[in-house]
């Protein structure tokens, strides 16, 4: 039975291994303070944060993000510690709330290794609070209870932390915020919100790894922790388990933003939490063929939920990114456990004196290796099993995709005929990680794009770890940046979307060719530093124009014939040509555009751009970086993982780019 409480009410807790889940309607960074007797942090060493999520029995995410899970465990901690704090902050600087009485009501709930809720708590009653102590789990006599604190802070995690006791309360704010901050700039973006009921129907099955049958009073789970596990406490992917009341999971980046309750007529205020009101039921997704007993369940394309097949695709996509994202973290959390304990059987070995006669020791030895060859095992069975259940999902996702999340190579390229409404993503490339090699998962953005791309045309390693050199680079770089445009020209109306090029020194022009020949930009490639200063001096007066027109509410003044399509900058060769009024109107065009339609795609080298300095900086935190080649600098919106992005490019020989960008210039002519 859960425990809703109430300020001030506890509530005990009955067992040491706990996830701790939260739930905002927008981006907000969770940390844990431990505490005292007192309820005293010693020192910065004893926060978790985004930029030092672990400690001994405590990890916390790793950056911001509208749902979190928070791993403890009550019996890792020191015995000096008597409280652990959860806190949650809104980010500075992103564009976000303020406060906590302009954002969604959090909710946070106390849940078991199998997702069973054992308190939850809604923090109503906050106003100016930028800041806010959650829960308190609490040692009293040798058992420990959980506590409803709700107490905020309007002066933010500084004003929080000083209170915890912390003399560089500043400092570690500063550090937290410039941690989220980074995070932020290499993330990918969590979907868009979907219904509770989209939490897609792999949720509903139970692991079939159950208890550690070694014999450990270890058993397994889904989130990375200071506690081992080997796959999820639910879902045949060790993903998120569902959540208890049928909901969307807590970490369900997909489910961030609440169902508005239906008003009330002089009624009592209805506090429960938003995310737990049903929305209006999507039409059904199709259904899969049975499966033979005792096996899961065949995958069939389109089985999230949406209120169109594109959307349930993207859905399910986004699924099985989460999903190998969790398993994993899963499988990863377990091997963590495995070798730390067998290095601690090992010191425990050898500085037992009794180990040295006989051959106790060397039997000693041979155990230790033995259970941590076994729990690895278990672990990499649970990760197999779950890859190639994965596996056999995306061989048939793939082929349904549609052309906006198709990759070149895909049939549904040779039926391409321009579309009359805009798609609500496009794909960008492939992502994958290590333990699950062979298998990619597709690498789709909402549109319109919130975030520029900047192509690097930089240094970068290869896949096979070789470097190739700065020319072929750029070439590389510029052949990705004109294949991320043709699909993008592709996917949009006939008359919804006009390509600018910027190429000062003329170098991009080999790979700028299919779509200067098919006719298909807004006027040649301008050259020369005059021919920067005209490009960016029109697109800049027309964002000052439409928010004029938009903040004055008077949108239907625009001038008459005036383009109303999105709009696409690709700049090639920064910074050459560029002087420093050209720099700070791109970086007004980075900060300002997305929101008028206005977007951005650089193909440059960050290290030939730092002659800068810092100036760039906030330019390339916005932006989202993308590589000609394969390399693991993005990460996902839930644990964390560095992701190797593959871009999405035209097979060699192949004529499809030219198919496209012909049809594409054959509709636009009619619009002329």
């Amino acid at each position: 039975m859960t425990a809703e409480l109430v300020r001030g009410q506890n509530h005990p807790l009955s067992q040491a291994r706990l996830e701790i889940r939260v739930s905002a309607g927008t981006p907000i960074v969770a940390a844990a303070t431990l505490g005292d007797e007192d309820g005293r942090a010693h020192s910065v060493e004893w926060v978790a944060h985004p930029g030092a999520p672990t400690l001994p029995g405590l990890e916390v995410s790793r950056q911001a993000a509208a749902d979190h899970r928070l791993a403890v465990d009550l019996d890792a901690l020191s015995a000096e510690v008597h409280r652990v704090s959860v806190l949650l902050a809104l980010p500075v600087g992103v564009g976000g709330p303020v406060s906590f009485g302009s954002a969604a009501v959090p909710f946070v709930a106390v849940t078991g290794l199998d997702g069973t809720e054992v308190a939850s708590y809604t923090i109503t009653g906050l106003d100016a609070e930028s800041a806010v102590v959650a829960l308190e789990l609490y040692r009293r006599q040798g058992a420990w209870k959980v506590r409803a604190v709700g107490q905020g802070y309007a002066g933010g995690l500084a004003e929080l932390l000083t209170d915890q006791g912390l003399p560089q309360a500043p400092q570690l704010a500063t550090s937290i915020n410039s941690a989220v901050v980074e995070g932020l700039a290499r993330s990918l973006q969590a979907p868009p919100p979907r219904t509770p009921e989209g939490d897609r129907s792999r949720q509903t099955a139970t692991s079939a790894l159950g208890p550690d049958q070694s014999g450990s009073p270890y058993t397994t789970q889904g989130a990375t922790g200071p506690y081992p596990g080997a796959q999820g406490a639910t879902g045949p992917y060790g993903g998120a388990p569902g959540r208890p009341d049928g909901g969307a999971s807590a970490t369900d980046p997909a489910a961030t933003q609440p169902t508005p309750a239906a008003p009330s007529s002089g009624g009592p205020i209805d506090y429960s939490h938003p995310r737990r009101q049903n929305a209006a039921p999507p039409p059904p997704p199709p259904t899969a063929p049975p499966a033979e007993p005792g096996q899961p369940a065949r995958p069939v394309a389109g089985d999230a939920t949406g209120w169109s097949m594109d959307e349930r695709l993207y859905n399910q996509v986004w699924g099985m990114f989460e999903d190998l994202a969790r398993t994993t973290a899963a499988y990863r959390s377990a091997v963590d456990f495995a070798d730390t304990r067998l290095e601690k059987e090992l010191d425990q070995v050898l500085s037992d004196p009794r180990s040295r006669i006989g051959g106790q020791g060397d039997a000693a030895r041979e155990t230790a290796q033995a259970k941590h060859v076994q729990l690895v095992d278990q672990a990499r069975e649970a990760l197999e099993r779950d890859l190639v259940q994965l596996t056999a999902e995306a061989d048939v996702v793939e082929p349904a995709l549609p052309v906006a999340y198709a990759r070149w190579d895909n049939p549904a390229w040779h039926a391409y005929r321009v579309p009359m409404e805009m798609p609500m993503a496009f794909r960008l490339g492939d992502l994958q990680l290590p333990e699950s090699d062979p298998l990619r998962i597709p690498m789709l953005v909402r549109l319109p794009l919130e975030r520029g791309l900047w192509i690097d045309a930089g240094r970068t390693a290869a896949s096979d770890g070789s470097f190739a050199d700065s020319h072929e680079l750029r070439q590389l770089a510029m052949e990705s940046a004109v294949a991320h445009t043709a699909r993008l020209l592709a996917v949009h109306p006939a008359d919804e979307f006009t390509v600018h090029v910027i190429d000062p020194a003329g170098s991009g022009a080999q790979a700028l060719a299919p779509l200067v020949r098919a006719g298909v930009l807004a006027a040649p490639p301008a050259v020369g530093a005059a021919g920067v200063a005209d490009v960016l001096g029109r697109l800049t007066q027309r964002v000052d124009l439409v928010q004029m027109a938009v903040r004055g509410g008077a949108a239907d003044s625009l001038p008459p014939g005036f383009d109303t399509s999105q709009q696409l900058l690709v700049v090639n060769d920064f910074p050459h040509g560029f002087d420093d009024r050209a720099v700070n109107q791109l970086r007004y065009l980075a900060d300002e555009g997305p929101a008028v339609g206005v977007h951005l795609m650089m193909v440059a080298d960050r290290e030939e751009s730092s002659a800068y300095g810092p100036l760039l900086d906030p330019l390339w935190r916005g932006l989202l970086r993308l590589t000609p080649v394969p390399d693991d600098h993005l990460a996902d919106p839930w644990v964390g993982h560095a992701w190797t992005y593959e871009p999405c490019l035209v097979p060699h020989g192949s004529q499809v780019l030219e198919q496209v960008l012909a049809q594409v210039a054959a509709a636009r002519a009619k619009y002329r």
